[in-house]
């Protein structure tokens, strides 16, 4: 990939190994699994991938992971929008960690794959470690809980779904009426549902939590076996990937297609996608994945959030309503995890209300500064949730220097 001239590519790194931070759930439970079982039977009856699986997501690195789980495709338009790119310099000494260092050290520190800055609708700068290139797809992780807010969103302004729905009358097979009747659709778009599946990094415990979720081959009934509650609803935020799996369900059951069918019609095609993406499932001909796993362009990344920077306008076409950018912009009530949150986004600390990004596990990125007018992507394969204050510090300054450029001109 061509990179702006003004910063330099990363210097040449071996591919990271083992790092600070559990490689998140699958590691943890691949390590466990295959060491209790080490048998094709016994992941059957636990109902998880086959040793083969297991142990291959023990040792290859979080970008490769997605092709070793079934998926459905998103299509693509036949004609992709275009994305005009025009080099431009950008910030050549960012601030982390304390001191002022070379965006390079920085990308190359965080062990970027992919990085790419948008202003005002061009492609600025675009940089992609070797052995990738424009066709590659990279997993999103957690990034996808933000795209299908903006799918519940479409979904709320067609009249299909609305906030205050109670997810025991829209899932009612879930059964759980004394847990699911106490639950709206807000409830899980802002991460205060209360449901009790943690986030589960723990080695020791490899097949519970969000893990034992990534695993299984049945999440319907993952989510119906796990229907207990740590607090009321509506009166805590705590971060917890079930919340958005459930309105994956939602979605699926109220407009009566997969996700990657609505994803493709409602925003890819749209949007003018420039490659089909996948999004994994828990089992061949299964369900989507809905709390991670889309896998797709760095550049198709990069349109999702001028998708949002531009207010859910691609060119001249509305896809997704003014309203629902401006519900996103907007911290709900609860905080979570000490963050402000907002339907499945969040707010940077320190940023103002149109500085807002959707995060991944491993180092996944697209920030979003609607004020400046600018994206950045960010795909790697860094610790679980490592250095995320001080990466979207990098990104702020940034959309900073990029503010000061427009104001000059």
């Amino acid at each position: 990939m061509t990179s702006s001239p003004a910063i330099p590519e990363p210097s040449a790194r071996p591919r990271p190994g083992r790092r600070r931070g559990a490689r998140w759930g699958v590691i943890a439970a691949a390590g466990g699994v295959v060491a209790a079982a080490c048998a094709w039977t016994a992941t059957a009856l636990i109902n998880v991938p086959n040793p083969v699986t297991l142990a291959a997501l023990a040792v290859i690195e979080p970008s490769a992971i997605g092709p070793w789980f079934p998926s459905r495709v998103v299509q693509a338009p036949e004609q992709a929008r275009d994305l005009a790119f025009r080099p431009s310099p950008i910030l050549e000494r960012v601030p982390w960690k304390g001191k002022t260092v070379p965006l390079a050290t920085m990308l190359a520190e965080t062990h970027t794959n992919a990085f790419l800055v948008v202003q005002d609708g061009i492609l600025i700068h675009e940089w992609q470690r070797p052995g990738t290139g424009p066709a590659t797809l990279f997993p999103s992780w957690s990034v996808a809980k933000s795209i299908v807010s903006l799918l519940v969103g479409a979904a709320v302004a067609r009249g299909k779904l609305a906030e205050t729905d109670r997810v025991s009358a829209l899932l009612p097979e879930l059964r759980n009426g004394a847990v699911f009747s106490q639950i709206t659709v807000r409830d899980l778009l802002d991460m205060t549902s209360g449901i009790a599946v943690p986030e589960n990094y723990d080695p020791q415990h490899p097949l519970t939590g969000t893990a034992g979720m990534y695993l299984t081959r049945d999440i319907t009934a993952f989510v119906r076996d796990n229907a207990h509650l740590a607090f009321k609803p509506g009166s805590q935020g705590r971060y917890r990937s079930i919340d958005t799996e459930l309105l994956g369900l939602i979605l699926a059951r109220v407009e009566g297609k997969p996700l990657a069918d609505l994803l493709s019609e409602r925003i890819w095609k749209p949007m003018g996608a420039q490659a089909d993406a996948t999004w994994n499932l828990d089992r061949a001909g299964g369900i989507e994945k809905a709390f991670c796993c889309i896998n797709a362009t760095p550049r198709d990344f990069a349109r999702l959030g001028l998708l949002v920077a531009d207010q859910g306008r691609a060119g001249q076409n509305r896809i997704i309503p003014a309203r629902w950018i401006d519900r996103i912009e907007t911290p709900a009530r609860r905080d979570v995890d000490g963050w402000q949150y907002s339907a499945q986004w969040w707010h940077a600390p320190g940023g103002d209300e149109s500085d807002i990004s959707a995060i991944g596990v491993y180092g996944q990125y697209v920030y979003v500064n609607r004020e400046t007018g600018t994206v950045i992507v960010k795909l790697s394969d860094h610790g679980a949730e490592q250095d995320e204050v001080d990466t979207l510090s990098v990104m702020q300054a940034i959309a900073s220097d990029r503010a000061a450029h427009r104001t000059a001109r």
